[in-house]
């Protein structure tokens, strides 16, 4: 397990942006696999998307494609999710996920969860 703490989460109109972060002390993230899962009220925790050790291979959920973008800086050990176009129901708490290897989109592969950043997007 590696510690990973999200930030970047708010308030936003519908139709806007946000970026968010995800970071990690030290070099912790050799050869780990990153990623974004949600979790509205009421709701299920949903994948949103992830990102391999080297950057080169991206998964994301189909509600997210062509809106959200995930990427990664390994000298910063730092993560981020640009996200664009938000809607109402992108609202949720954001978790950063890690696990050692490839990416994959289920949750309980992910043994390394921050502890999440509020995201709302107002209509």
């Amino acid at each position: 397990q590696v510690q990973v703490e999200e930030s970047g989460g708010g308030l936003v109109q519908a139709g806007g942006s946000l970026r968010l972060s995800c970071a990690a002390p030290g070099p912790t993230l050799i050869h780990h696999a990153m990623g974004w899962f949600r979790q509205a009220p009421g709701k299920e925790r949903e994948f949103v998307a992830a990102i391999s050790w080297s950057g080169d291979t991206t998964e994301y959920a189909d509600s997210a494609k062509g809106r959200f973008t995930i990427s990664r800086d390994n000298a910063k050990n730092t993560i981020f999710l640009q996200m664009n176009s938000l809607k109402p129901e992108d609202t949720a708490v954001y978790f950063c996920v890690a696990k050692i290897g490839a990416i994959v989109t289920w949750d309980s592969s992910y043994d390394s969860w921050g502890q999440g950043t509020q995201v709302t997007v107002s209509s």
